[in-house]
């Protein structure tokens, strides 16, 4: 393929990923809540709620338990600022049983939440690139385009949970997942993404753990996203991942297992 043509394809792509993204960054603000530690249990995909419902973390406990800069190696960690909120009811989705989904892509906390954190995780640029953005620009092609632009960035929303509320919250994603497998139309803010279906991945951690790919579609050109979800005791973490190089389909795209097991392991 031209190396035109390459570029021309491949930024389509990720001009459609970083809109769905752009927006993606949101979620409940902070809250002050009461309560306690949550509750430890076997590390599997499967949905298995606690026998007795676990404390949620305080705002102050969830922070501490949230990602922070250093935790994740080769990468940089931020917080979701002001700019980034996106409420609860400004998420719909044609289909009703789809909502979860389209909730947890966006990082919306659920019913009887307690505290919420925001973290945008990117990859740092390799050392070894071989080619920049004017690279890109000047005609590289597909190398260049991957070298450039091989890089995951991930929105992680932790949340608190008061009594069965987090487990409820764990097993309704997965169940809108499944239900919604062949695809939806999410809309923010009266701009609309088109989701063309949802895929199982493999992924292990807290009590529970699930993910999916989440292809979406633009004028034809597909992207595809990771969409994970990890609960530990009455806390549950969504991360919702994309990779500008694989929106152009010039690289594999992987669950971002290293930001998830980072965060798994800061609940622990």
């Amino acid at each position: 393929m031209r190396a035109t043509a390459v570029r021309r394809t491949a930024l389509a792509a990720s001009a459609a990923a970083l809109a769905l993204l752009a927006t993606a960054c949101g979620g409940s603000s902070d809250a002050d809540a009461k309560g306690g530690k949550d509750e430890k249990g076997a590390a599997n995909g499967n949905s298995s709620a606690p026998e007795a419902p676990a404390k949620a973390l305080t705002a102050a406990e969830l922070e501490t338990a949230t990602l922070a800069q250093g935790d994740v190696k080769g990468t940089k960690i931020t917080k979701a600022g002001p700019a980034d909120e996106v409420p609860a009811d400004g998420v719909k989705a044609d289909k009703e049983a789809c909502l979860p989904v389209a909730h947890a892509m966006y990082g919306v906390a659920q019913k009887d939440a307690v505290a919420t954190t925001k973290r945008k995780v990117i990859d740092e640029p390799k050392a070894d690139g071989k080619k920049s953005l004017e690279d890109v620009a000047k005609g590289g092609g597909a190398d260049a385009f991957k070298d450039a632009f091989n890089l995951t960035s991930t929105f992680v929303a932790l949340t608190s949970y008061e009594g069965t509320a987090g487990p409820d919250t764990f097993a309704a994603l997965k169940k809108a997942a499944a239900e919604c497998a062949g695809g939806f139309t999410a809309t923010v803010a009266n701009a609309p993404t088109k989701v063309a279906s949802i895929t199982e991945e493999k992924v292990t951690g807290g009590d529970e753990a699930a993910a999916w790919t989440v292809t979406s579609e633009d004028d034809g050109e597909t992207a595809p996203f990771k969409l994970v979800a990890l609960r530990k005791g009455s806390s549950v973490a969504t991360f919702f991942a994309f990779n500008l190089a694989a929106a152009g389909g010039d690289v594999k795209f992987e669950v971002p297992a290293e930001v998830v097991a980072a965060q798994d392991k800061k609940l622990a």
